[in-house]
């Protein structure tokens, strides 16, 4: 990839890469795709330093760790309200819509739609009148269909179902752009990326042209209708196995339950190290759950295939045969 980001060749790299993840979330005309960098932590401060337009304030939900990041540096250049926290139960659920305070003259309002650490994700769209909705999804991006059109703009970094880490996607709205706060840096204009293709600075090149072959693997299983399909059984496996036994449990709220990250723990805790020792011994490894959380987590995104959630079953149920 040592070719220059500005030449034809990688030029139609790029170019081949948005249409086809505009094809799979079916991106109308009226949003902007940029392939940007610094994570969607970096998108914590970009997302105000754009969005506010002239306003002081933004809603949060807070559903665990990652909404708390973007909280903390979210504060840094507004006022923020809380609209909405399962911090009340350990962050095992989502907040009903009914329970939402959601401000009158907030500029936009954020969630973080699937919580890794948590294991907590979304399984519908919050209705925020018309305040622009924005959304991380960094860690469910690309496994099911979702309705671009409810949102002001999504984020995600692409290092779980998309690419490699350094690619961050940000689709944004265009009535959104043109508005960001004077001491703004130009590479982190959402207006200025967008006029510039994403080549105001030079992309994160490589990590372009592997999520590009990923947005083509995935036409090829069938789009997101297909690939849904696949993570709802995966989940279903696990999810079912943790339901039925007395020695593994799962901490998450049913209904709220995520299909890429599964945390659960054992009864008795005490045996945390033998069974991650266990797991590794069958070739499984980093089933360690958050030290926010403890006990373990599974993260069954799109690349992981159903005989491996099949084969964490089977040591799951021998480790329990054996110890419980």
């Amino acid at each position: 990839m040592e070719m220059s980001h500005r030449g034809k060749e990688f030029i139609a790299i790029a170019d081949q890469a948005e249409a086809d993840l505009r094809e799979l979330l079916g991106i109308a005309a009226d949003y902007k795709v940029l392939f940007l960098q610094g994570g969607a932590v970096a998108e914590n401060a970009i997302i105000p330093m754009n969005l506010l337009r002239g306003k002081t304030s933004a809603d949060y939900a807070n559903t665990g760790e990652w909404s708390k990041k973007s909280i903390k540096e979210a504060k840094k250049y507004c006022t923020v309200n809380v609209a909405a926290s399962s911090e009340d139960r350990n962050f095992t659920y989502v907040p009903a819509q009914s329970t939402w305070k959601l401000s009158k003259d907030a500029a936009y309002v954020h969630v973080c739609t699937n919580e890794t650490i948590g294991g907590v994700e979304y399984h519908w769209t919050p209705d925020t009148g018309g305040v622009p909705l924005v959304a991380d999804m960094s860690s469910h991006i690309l496994s099911r269909p979702v309705d671009v059109s409810r949102y002001g703009l999504i984020y995600g970094g692409a290092q779980k179902n998309v690419g490699p880490a350094g690619l961050t996607l940000v689709i944004v709205r265009d009535s959104l752009l043109g508005n960001a706060l004077p001491f703004t840096p130009s590479a982190f204009d959402f207006k200025q990326q967008a006029d510039a293709d994403s080549m105001y600075n030079t992309p994160p090149t490589y990590a372009i042209y592997i999520a590009g072959l990923v947005f083509q693997w995935l036409k090829r299983q069938g789009g997101l209708q297909a690939i849904e399909q696949r993570n709802i059984a995966k989940a279903k496996l696990l999810y079912d196995y943790l339901d039925g036994s007395s020695f593994f449990r799962s901490p998450v709220h049913p209904a709220d339950r995520s299909r890429m990250n599964v945390p659960f723990k054992l009864r008795d805790e005490a045996l945390d190290e033998a069974f991650l020792k266990a797991a590794k011994a069958a070739g499984m490894v980093q089933l360690k759950g958050h030290r926010a959380v403890g006990g373990m987590r599974a993260s069954i995104y799109n690349a992981m295939p159903i005989a491996g959630v099949q084969r964490l079953v089977e040591v799951m149920r021998d480790f329990e045969a054996v110890h419980g």
